[in-house]
């Protein structure tokens, strides 16, 4: 009983992981060489994502401003599938955005009520309760995500025209992305942030959405340190939050629906997460 126990308590905070990309430096020089790693985990701590040449539907980099300036980094990520290596040839604000394949899953009943519970999906527990099989019936689920990234380049101390930058707000219609409204790079310490959670382009309202900022190591100790929060987005499919430093910053989100019939052979249910990580203003910074 003690052992199974532990499972259930276990088993859940295990499963419920991120995928995130995780440039080695949120702000470049124009031209450098970058490597990205994926990383899979918690509380913004993770390992590398096994396999992902495997799993990885698109990988893309899009420019500060012109559609056209963008680079498939498939290949990259072909030749170092750990840390595939990202270049920035335009001052701005770059995006990176992952989309992957399909995967499956199936969980113990007692285990996929707990990991609704975690992920604060409370509406398929609602309806796996009134359905009378939420304590008997396994969670089959498919599911996929979605993890985008933004990466300042710089050339020289200032940044080019604010409207000249503005791929960092561009809408992709992926099957879940979190979209900022503000340049996060441009704002003052401290400064609000507002970033709607869309599906397939449209606003999803009450999204759950983790917020993580992770602060580099000082004088005083010498590993960093995570703080986390979580909100819910309003009925514009909007959070909003604060940037008190350079960062990084990871938000996430979930959303989980009824499987199509196209999947029912092998789920009952598609969930679709979605990452952000970012940088944010520089120390001293007065905004643009």
């Amino acid at each position: 009983m003690r052992k199974l126990l532990l499972l259930l308590l276990i088993a859940p905070a295990a499963l419920a992981q991120e995928l995130w990309l995780a440039p080695a430096s949120y702000r470049v020089a124009v031209g450098t060489a970058v490597p990205v790693k994926l990383l899979i985990g918690s509380d913004f701590a993770g390992k590398n994502w096994p396999r992902p040449t495997r799993r990885v539907l698109r990988f893309v980099r899009y420019g500060p401003a012109s559609p056209t300036d963008t680079t498939d980094l498939r290949p990259a990520l072909l030749t170092d599938s750990l840390a595939p290596t990202l270049r920035c040839n335009t001052a701005g604000t770059h995006l990176l955005a992952l989309s992957s394949q399909l995967a499956y899953l199936e969980l113990p009943a007692a285990e996929f009520t707990a990991y609704l519970r975690q992920q604060g999906l409370g509406e398929a527990l609602r309806q796996r309760q009134e359905a009378g099989v939420a304590a008997t019936k396994p969670g089959r689920e498919a599911y996929h995500r979605c993890a985008k990234a933004l990466v300042l380049a710089t050339q020289g101390p200032h940044l080019p025209p604010a409207a000249a930058d503005t791929a960092f707000r561009r809408v992709l219609g992926l099957a879940l992305e979190l979209v900022p409204e503000q340049n996060p790079y441009r704002l003052r310490p401290g400064a609000a942030l507002t970033v709607r959670v869309l599906r397939q382009g449209q606003p999803v309202a009450g999204a759950l959405v983790r917020v993580w900022q992770a602060t580099a190591p000082t004088k005083q100790s010498e590993t960093s340190t995570v703080t986390s929060f979580t909100t819910r987005a309003n009925a514009q499919g909007r959070v909003l939050l604060r940037v008190p430093g350079p960062g990084p910053y990871l938000l996430a989100t979930v959303h989980l629906a009824p499987a199509s019939p196209a999947l029912a052979a092998r789920a009952d249910w598609l969930s679709t997460w979605a990452s952000l990580t970012f940088g944010g203003p520089a120390a001293g910074a007065k905004g643009y």
